[in-house]
């Protein structure tokens, strides 16, 4: 689709730090022109892929900035209104969705925002091959995959071994901010996190460990339609310890 380097690549990896189960699945639907135009302009400037390569200095991306890891962006609009708030915050943003990637450097051109970098592949290769420890000032995973199956729950992203991954790579403080409008998941994320000694629950008390949902993360296309349907949508804020 994209001539080597002015585009994400179909497999960053190419074979190399492959897992045996994913929290994902590639998503196949179609690159709109705007996209795909936005994707050759812009990937050279603001997109990284996931390789297993290279170590990355967060910092050095935002010239000094603090980081924020946000992993699964869906189409951007959210990953760029939270850039526009707070541009004193780096936010490198992991997908492995093409037209989402397309559609978020679309905007962050549109608005001039310089505080987003767009990666391309799996998040838990970025966290455990390429960045150093302590390095982020943050991490969002909003909305993801439930996996509702029981015969599928192994493929949730939070799972033991990845909180723990997630906690060497967030500097002390920093918060892990989770939402899902899935209760089955909410409370399986908030089991998992609580019993990591990791992190403290930042929820108020009184909230059944659960958050309000913070000022900064703004309403997705996705909750809307969530919360049409009548489901209950959880923030759950865990600090490192």
């Amino acid at each position: 689709m994209f001539p080597p380097g002015a585009g994400p690549a179909a497999d960053p990896v190419g074979g190399r730090h492959e897992r045996a189960i994913r929290s994902f699945q590639p998503r196949r639907s179609r690159v709109t022109t705007g996209q795909h135009a936005a994707l050759l302009r812009l990937w050279p400037r603001w997109g990284l892929e996931i390789d297993g390569r290279a170590r990355l200095d967060p910092a050095t991306l935002f010239d000094g900035l603090p980081v924020v890891l946000e992993i699964g962006f869906g189409m951007g609009e959210a990953t760029a209104e939270m850039a526009a708030a707070d541009p004193g915050t780096g936010i490198l943003a992991a997908d492995v969705h093409t037209p989402g990637q397309g559609n978020l450097l679309r905007l962050a051109e549109r608005d001039g925002l310089t505080n987003v970098r767009v990666a391309n592949g799996d998040a838990v290769i970025l966290l455990r091959e390429m960045l150093p420890p302590a390095s982020l000032a943050g991490m969002r995973i909003f909305f993801p995959d439930p996996w509702p199956k029981k015969r599928h729950h192994k493929r949730r992203i939070i799972q033991p071994e990845f909180v723990e991954l997630a906690a060497a790579r967030l500097a002390p403080g920093a918060v892990l901010h989770c939402a899902t409008d899935w209760e089955p998941y909410a409370e399986w994320m908030l089991e998992v996190l609580t019993a990591s000694e990791s992190f403290t629950n930042a929820a108020p008390a009184g909230h059944g460990g659960f958050a309000p949902r913070p000022p900064h993360r703004p309403l997705t296309r996705f909750e809307r339609q969530g919360l049409a349907k009548g489901h209950l949508v959880r923030d759950l804020l865990f600090r490192r310890a």
